[in-house]
């Protein structure tokens, strides 16, 4: 059963609602209580117990190719709605190495990017292939060509730096002053390195690179007032980490704000703890990401927000995490959270505010939002449902999208624009119908015993 995925539009108004069951703290110690406050602060609001270590192995799934068509819904929906399969999410490097094979011949592969532009625009009906980043210097996009850069960072089996503040040591590369910066190429054991003043801004932009960290973060902001993560135009790009470092755990780890745009692919795999991590906030405006770590894919100490882009995650205990508040605004996001009993897909201690985009979300609980401008659904699977199950979302006769988690799950949220009062839903499991209920204000919270 094919499954419909929207990429859209958002709305701004904000209402409140209801904390579903779902998300409710059984012993009184879990770290991810259900309590949501109505602040918006989110610096200091709340304390939170460190999430325990997983024995799990996340692996980078194959992503399956995309291919986004349009269909008209009702008269109410706004947004167009994109076929997207998620049973399988390939990663771009065995994409690509099946490509090259089939066309040898054929010269460069296209490379089309979907355009994240937060509004009811119809995404293009195309296939994306890529190719794998070499260790060569690759050409970028007319737009990146014509910007002048502070330096300009090249991995490769020695590091080249060309311009100012900016210094190699090995395989490691620090910038130290704010400015912009461009990186290409690749290294098995590499890290980009930021301290700079406390009130200097640093943006890197990120062309094509593939950078693996053994002992430590791909990418470690020790100090910067923020820091701008870009993805260049057309790129494609990978970071990795492994290790044992508890105190700078992700494979982008920042001790400061972290603000991450673009309009590239960039491919995370955390085998120490998190895929991307902030001591401050985590700011998505835009950009294709997918995240597949051993602990959350995304955590903040005090806030993530999401504007827009296109987000996957396999999270080995939390999906998305924040200790303070969370704000999603606009994009699409698959959010999977582990098989802890405790953990969700999504956790926001001190509240969840959504104002639009597109959220499917499959975990053991999920924090639903303290305020919404439209009905959403969660569905409890009360027996649970194992890993690999695929659990599709159908509005009104539309089958939006599916969602396919790598571990047991039992609590499923959509959130979307198009959830109206008086609309039909229909909770499906492996390609199975689970009964058709009728969209209410606020929050549907269906309960479904499935033997």
């Amino acid at each position: 059963m094919n499954y419909k995925r929207i990429a859209a539009a958002a709305a701004a108004l904000m209402m409140l609602t209801a904390v579903t069951s779902c998300g409710k703290d059984k012993g009184g110690e879990d770290e991810n209580s259900p309590a949501v406050s109505q602040t918006t602060e989110s610096k200091g609001t709340s304390a939170v117990v460190d999430e325990e270590e997983t024995e799990s192995t996340i692996t980078t799934e194959k992503k399956s190719e995309k291919t986004a068509s349009a269909a008209e819904k009702t008269e109410k929906a706004t947004s167009a709605v994109t076929e997207k399969t998620t049973t399988k999410k390939t990663s771009k490097k065995t994409e690509t190495a099946d490509s090259d094979e089939e066309n040898s011949d054929a010269g460069e592969q296209e490379n089309t990017e979907s355009e994240e532009n937060g509004g009811s625009e119809e995404r293009p009906h195309t296939t994306k292939t890529t190719e794998k980043p070499t260790s060569a210097v690759t050409t970028t996009v007319a737009t990146e060509s014509e910007k002048t850069f502070d330096a300009e960072i090249t991995f490769n089996e020695t590091v080249s730096v060309k311009g100012i503040n900016a210094e190699a040591a090995g395989s490691v590369v620090k910038i130290t002053a704010g400015g912009d910066y461009i990186v290409r190429g690749s290294s098995s054991n590499g890290q980009i390195y930021i301290s700079t003043a406390t009130e200097e801004k640093v943006e890197i932009t990120l062309d094509n690179v593939d950078i693996s960290c053994g002992g430590g973060p791909a990418i470690f902001v020790n100090e910067a007032k923020r820091c701008v993560l870009k993805l260049a135009e057309g790129s494609v790009n990978y970071l990795s980490d492994s290790g044992n470092d508890k105190i700078n755990d992700g494979v982008i780890f920042s001790n400061d704000t972290l603000r991450i745009k673009g309009d590239g692919y960039l491919e995370v795999n955390a085998g120490n703890a998190h895929g991307i991590a902030s001591d401050d906030d985590v700011i998505i405006e835009s950009g294709e990401y997918v995240i597949n770590s051993i602990k959350s894919g995304i955590i903040a100490n005090d806030n993530i927000t999401v504007n827009g882009g296109e987000l996957t995650i396999f999270g080995g205990t939390n999906g998305l995490k924040s200790k303070g508040t969370m704000n999603i605004n606009g994009g699409t996001a698959w959010i999977c959270g582990g098989s802890k009993e405790e953990k969700s897909s999504i956790y926001a201690a001190a509240g969840l505010y959504y104002g639009g985009g597109y959220v499917y979300a499959a975990g053991n609980m999920v924090t639903p939002p303290s305020e919404t401008p439209n009905p959403y659904i969660v569905v409890n699977w009360k027996n649970g449902l194992p890993a690999e199950s695929t659990v599709g979302f159908v509005l009104g006769g539309t089958e939006f999208a599916s969602l396919t988690p790598k571990t047991n799950f039992r609590c499923v949220m959509m959130l979307a624009p198009d959830i109206l009062v008086g609309d039909s839903f229909t909770p499906v499991v492996d390609g199975a119908g689970h009964g058709d209920f009728t969209v209410a204000e606020g929050q549907n919270l269906y309960i479904i015993e499935r033997q």
